[in-house]
């Protein structure tokens, strides 16, 4: 997973928001990588409507 590739929300592995739940199935773009707890890196998605929010990478999967 690169900066700038399409990811499609397949999963969500804790209880989030129901606006961060509206993602789930939504294609968006990899922006940034960030640290999580300590133990993985997260990335940042920005999605069609201009929205953005952090996923683990085992939510998401690339987009061929």
């Amino acid at each position: 997973m690169e900066i700038g590739q399409q990811v499609k929300v397949f999963r969500l592995r804790d209880r989030v928001s129901n606006g961060v739940v509206s993602k789930l199935g939504k294609v968006g773009t990899v922006k940034e990588f960030k640290m999580t707890d300590g133990s993985g890196v997260g990335a940042v998605v920005e999605f069609e409507d201009k929205t953005s929010t952090w996923f683990f990478e085992d939510e998401l999967k690339v987009v061929e």
